[in-house]
């Protein structure tokens, strides 16, 4: 609590715990002013007490308690609350200057109602002070800010991992075209080298049977048998190669 804080607050404090002392011993004084004000919420709230004395002293009682703690510093904000709900009905029900048809009291309960008000001000200050301390709204929005990184940051997460699967399956799919590529040009190896003796036995036998046969037909099978005979050569020069 800082130096000013244990100075202030005492004398905030001071004018409610005596306030509310009076009220608690003499609350038959202030009934007279008070009760065209307590009356109508009495009819109107079923859980407020008839008595008007009852009301004073409850009404005292809080600010006696609430400056105890105000000048204490423990729950100083709930404490200062506590005082702003009890001096605002206290002042409207208490100096009504507006009311008043001398001048003197006119002015007396005008300035008791800025003296008031100049309370009710300090209140909300030392409602509002944190002494540093993060408040709950800031508090409340640090963790809608934390809670948003996280959640960019897992996305972002997300999208590197499906981009380094997605790099990873393309290499493997293009690692996996070119090994079918290889085996593909192998398997045509292999083949051309297996078929090459099929065709070139063809060729041969096709060969030594039209020379057999040129002795019989020797126009008509010499016309069907010079594309085979040149196929036949064509391989014969391709196996001795």
């Amino acid at each position: 609590m800082s130096i000013s804080g244990r100075v202030a607050r005492p004398l905030l404090a001071s004018v409610f715990i005596t306030e509310g002392l009076d009220s608690l011993r003499n609350p038959a004084g202030k009934v007279k002013g008070i009760r065209p004000v307590t009356l109508p919420l009495t009819q109107r709230i079923a859980a407020l007490p008839d008595d008007t004395e009852t009301l004073i002293r409850i009404n005292g009682a809080v600010q006696v308690g609430a400056g105890i703690l105000l000048a204490a510093g423990r729950f100083r904000r709930s404490a200062a609350v506590a005082l702003i709900g009890s001096i605002v009905p206290t002042t409207y029900a208490g100096h009504r200057f507006w009311e008043e048809t001398d001048d003197t009291t006119r002015k007396q309960q005008r300035t008791d109602l800025l003296k008031n008000l100049g309370l009710l001000g300090g209140l909300i200050l030392a409602a509002a002070d944190t002494e540093g301390a993060p408040s709950p709204g800031w508090r409340a929005r640090y963790q809608v800010r934390q809670v948003a990184n996280a959640v960019a940051v897992a996305r972002a997460l997300s999208g590197d991992e499906t981009g380094r699967g997605a790099a990873t399956a393309s290499k493997r799919s293009a690692g996996g075209s070119r090994k079918a590529n290889t085996a593909l040009a192998h398997a045509a190896k292999a083949g051309a080298g297996a078929t090459a003796p099929a065709l070139a036995a063809g060729a041969e036998l096709a060969g030594s049977l039209l020379a057999k046969a040129h002795d019989h037909q020797p126009d008509e099978l010499t016309r069907t048998a010079a594309p085979l005979t040149r196929s036949w050569a064509r391989s014969r020069r391709a196996s001795s190669a």
